[in-house]
């Protein structure tokens, strides 16, 4: 803890801290344009999308997660397939990159609220961060393989 604030201010800062960073990021990526967004090709440790399917059980969860793509104008929605259309898909990609970066974004901040807490505090907020970020994270890499696929069948 650098930095010694009163507890009611330490309470506020991390109950607000989050919202704010998510929501604030959530903002801001939807209104940089979708072409900023070429993801990289999936790393061979992923195996074709198995990795995730078998070390996390993803197929099970990642349909309940939320998708904050919609509390904003022009956002993306990801949580349901709406077409099958080539560009659709092609666009569905790009928008699962977008979504992995602003998680990555959110987890970046972490280190902001070692600042004003404790170390026993440090350790839930980086709890709260990993456990709020990780699992979209790993459900916007896994689609994008498994969209990736469709794609390539079509050519």
């Amino acid at each position: 803890m650098l930095i010694e604030l009163p507890i009611v201010w330490v309470v506020v800062l991390n109950v607000a801290g989050w919202p704010v960073i998510q929501l604030g990021l959530a903002w801001a990526f939807t209104r940089m344009p979708v072409a900023w967004f070429d993801p990289p090709a999936a790393g061979a440790w992923e195996r074709g999308g198995r990795f995730y399917e078998r070390s996390f059980g993803i197929k099970r969860w990642k349909d309940k997660l939320p998708d904050a793509a919609r509390w904003f104008g022009g956002g993306f929605a990801k949580g349901r397939l709406a077409d099958t259309k080539t560009d659709y898909l092609r666009r569905f990609v790009r928008e699962t990159w977008r979504g992995e970066l602003c998680h990555w974004c959110a987890l970046a901040c972490l280190p902001l609220f070692f600042l004003w807490n404790p170390l026993w505090a440090d350790l839930v907020m980086a709890a709260y961060a990993i456990g709020a970020n990780l699992p979209c994270i790993l459900a916007q890499r896994y689609n994008r393989i498994r969209f990736r696929r469709v794609l390539a069948r079509r050519g």
